[in-house]
């Protein structure tokens, strides 16, 4: 699937990227372009990977003429730029807007202009019931992505899409702001012991992308089968990691915030079907006849959206050997 093939990621230096960038360089691809706005993860990534298949774009997906530049004689491409922190699009709405929205458009036409042959979009479950800014525009960015397969003409363009919750241990979540505060304060501050949250490690994130560009046929969106947490266990299971007295405060819940996450909503259930790994939805029925018959799938065995709150919790010693696992944690 990768091998001979170039690459583009956008929003290569975030953790995504680089975990992807880690896989397909074992995979002996010819090229990964690697496209962001931040000069300094540039500079620290391609002294990280020292590796002369990798090259360094400096772009906002706001610029359609640099992304055009960027696709060109491309692959496959990765498309994980976003405006991204819930907060901050809260109050930046319209930033979120033209990033995660303008700037999807205006890869989805840059790769029909080069004619890329395949094209994922990386989603988040904060699309699912839209309650955000930052879930509004994630839902409106796969909307574009599987309308894209309609409107392509002849083109043998394929585009698809991933969707699932917060990376365990990823730049900006949750365990490493906790792990910040308890460091540099001593504390740390949570809203809800029984607030839920999906949780997928890096290497399934990776595995999930990979998956849905080897299977994908154009206007799905795959979604994992996963566990869940709750904050509470969450947190135990972080602070067994330190040897110290930690305070906590209890907070309100931050504006937009679900108190639980969902990855398929309820009117999503019938156009859902299932492999062993992932719900599939498609775009509509007639599609899943002439899915790839590379994979076993079957209708999904769902009478409910598929809810934080509604899947198998992941125990404390869980997280625990995670952690470990995932180096999330290091000495």
């Amino acid at each position: 699937m990768f091998q001979g093939k170039k690459v583009l990621i956008t929003g290569g230096t975030g953790s995504l990227g680089k975990a992807l960038t880690t896989k397909l360089l074992s995979l002996d691809v010819e090229t990964i372009r690697i496209f962001s706005r931040e000069e300094w993860k540039q500079v620290d990534m391609q002294n990280s990977f020292d590796d002369p298949r990798l090259r360094f774009l400096i772009g906002d997906v706001s610029d359609k003429f640099r992304l055009e530049r960027a696709a060109e004689d491309i692959d496959i491409v990765i498309h994980a730029a976003a405006l991204k922190h819930v907060p901050i699009a809260e109050y930046n709405p319209f930033e979120a807007v033209k990033t995660n929205i303008f700037g999807s458009q205006n890869l989805i036409d840059a790769c029909l202009k080069n004619n890329v042959k395949i094209i994922l979009a990386v989603g988040t479950d904060k699309a699912v019931s839209p309650f955000n800014t930052y879930g509004a525009t994630k839902f409106l960015m796969e909307r574009l992505f599987v309308s894209a397969n309609f409107h392509k003409g002849q083109r043998d363009s394929k585009f698809i899409c991933v969707r699932y919750g917060n990376v365990l241990g990823s730049r900006g979540s949750v365990v490493p702001t906790f792990i910040q505060h308890i460091k540099t304060k001593n504390k740390i501050k949570i809203t809800d012991n029984s607030m839920t949250r999906f949780n997928i490690t890096m290497p399934q994130a990776v595995d999930l992308v990979f998956r849905a560009i080897e299977n994908g046929i154009g206007g799905e969106i795959f979604i994992p089968k996963l566990k869940a947490y709750n904050l509470g266990t969450l947190v135990d299971s972080i602070l067994e990691q330190f040897d110290t007295q930690v305070q906590i405060e209890k907070i309100n819940v931050r504006t937009g915030e679900k108190f639980h996450e969902s990855l398929i909503s309820f009117d999503e259930i019938r156009n859902v079907y299932e492999t062993l790994d992932d719900y599939i939805i498609f775009e509509n029925l007639e599609s899943a006849k002439y899915s790839n018959n590379n994979i076993d799938f079957k209708p999904a065995n769902l009478t409910d959206k598929y809810s934080s709150d509604k899947v198998p919790l992941i125990t404390k010693s869980e997280l625990c050997d995670m952690f470990i696992k995932e180096n999330i944690f290091p000495l």
